[in-house]
């Protein structure tokens, strides 16, 4: 099958963990907003598949997956669609569950990692918000953040498979979505994560085995991958980095 993933064409964003588990599998895929509008896509597309299409199903944002008939929205609910197609999930309805659940707890972090920056309100700019951004940042580089990659650094020891994994014996969208984090949380904030990691060499090494993945690591090198940049939501900016 070959899959349509809908999604900002200059960030990395939200849609990057889905682009992580079509990588890694090898998957038949187009990223619609970043093709040419003079083919049917670019950004017209994607704004017009926020509609709905002939489903009537509207989505509040991308990212968006066609799949044959289907138009799946939010980053997790895609991955629970794609894993177990892709081979990145256990093919147990609890194992499944549990990827999910995990998933979702990512997602908590990266809305917690978005807030930092825009604690206020996301209609105003970050320097309209720059007091407030301080002290939310504060708050996350010296209590939240090492909560969530306790959680996450526990998980994975728990993993009674002992492969290395957070969830059963071999690589999962899980696994993908983690090492997608811990490099974002290196990007925006060097200094915290910096004094953090020594704290979590499980979160550490799978990030590294993550990276070295041949698929992966030609991704990463390909201009698929776009940089980090501060229109996204990991953004470095020195001042919020305790």
């Amino acid at each position: 099958m070959r899959y349509e993933l809908y999604y900002w064409p200059t960030i990395q964003g939200r849609g990057e963990f889905v682009r992580l588990a079509l990588e890694e599998a090898g998957a038949d895929y187009v990223d619609v907003a970043r093709m040419p509008a003079r083919k049917g896509m670019g950004m017209p597309a994607l704004l017009a598949c926020l509609d709905g299409g002939a489903g009537g199903q509207p989505a509040f944002a991308p990212p968006l997956l066609k799949a044959g008939e289907a138009l799946i929205g939010q980053t997790a609910n895609i991955l629970l669609f794609l894993g177990p197609r892709l081979g990145l999930a256990p093919r147990a309805e609890a194992g499944r569950l549990w990827a999910h659940q995990l998933q979702l707890t990512i997602a908590d972090l990266l809305g917690e990692v978005h807030d930092t920056h825009h604690p206020v309100s996301v209609n105003l700019y970050y320097a309209d918000q720059k007091k407030e951004a301080r002290r939310r940042a504060g708050e996350f580089t010296g209590q939240r953040l090492a909560k969530f990659l306790d959680y996450f650094e526990l998980v994975l020891a728990n993993n009674p498979r002992r492969g290395g994994f957070l969830v059963g014996a071999r690589l999962s969208y899980v696994d993908l979505s983690m090492f997608q984090m811990i490099a974002g949380l290196r990007y925006a904030f060097p200094n915290a994560m910096a004094r953090l990691e020594r704290d979590y060499p499980g979160l550490v090494g799978l990030h590294e085995r993550v990276a070295r993945r041949p698929n992966i690591a030609a991704y990463l090198a390909s201009k698929r991958r776009l940089p980090f940049n501060d229109e996204d939501i990991f953004r470095r900016y020195p001042e919020l980095d305790h």
